[in-house]
């Protein structure tokens, strides 16, 4: 199963690339996933600039292009999605509007993060963007709430046991419902 991991900002000293790279190394390390980090800092889309519809997939910039491949590529996604001011941040809804037909009946797992909230309020404004596009939210997410006091001073997230559980069980629907989603592609 082909896994684009999603970054969810761009913001210079953000702190979820920690939890992308967490997510990411678990992610790669199962037998059945080819992962896939896709940190939208270093994509480094500008704000939307595609004259046509995305549905008409007539694109005429190349890094509309370049993400175009990349996210048809993938059977499923996990969104690394931080929470800001009670929502989710302008460069996922970016990332997501400059496509259409591509997101099409793929799943999406939500590795959140935030406050005391862990980003729940932000997951729950995108799964109405995500369901738009035809692709397929999954119940089962990894919820990080006050998640700074797992990334050390190596700026690395060092999570624990429930952590990992969370994301063993979103990897096992993704796959379910990738596997389901296929003939819908179709």
């Amino acid at each position: 199963m082909n896994v684009k991991i999603i970054t969810s900002t761009t913001r210079p000293e953000r702190k979820g690339i920690a939890i992308a790279e967490w997510i990411y190394n678990l992610a790669a390390s199962q037998e059945n996933i080819d992962a896939e980090l896709l940190d939208l800092a270093a994509i480094n889309l500008p704000l939307m600039d595609e004259p046509q519809h995305p549905r008409l997939q007539q694109y005429q910039h190349q890094h509309t292009k370049d993400w175009s491949a990349k996210i048809s590529e993938a059977d499923a996604f996990i969104i690394v999605l931080a929470e800001y001011n009670y929502g989710f941040p302008a460069p996922i809804k970016n990332a997501l509007d400059y496509l259409f037909n591509e997101w099409a009946y793929k799943p999406v797992g939500i590795v959140s993060y935030g406050g005391v909230s862990g980003g729940l309020r932000s997951t729950q404004m995108l799964k109405q963007v995500l369901t738009t596009l035809h692709m397929m939210p999954l119940n089962q997410g990894v919820t990080l709430p006050m998640f700074s006091k797992f990334i050390g001073e190596d700026g690395k997230f060092a999570a624990d046991e429930s952590h990992g559980k969370a994301a063993g069980a979103m990897f096992k629907e993704l796959a379910k419902w990738a596997e389901a989603m296929k003939t819908l592609q179709a």
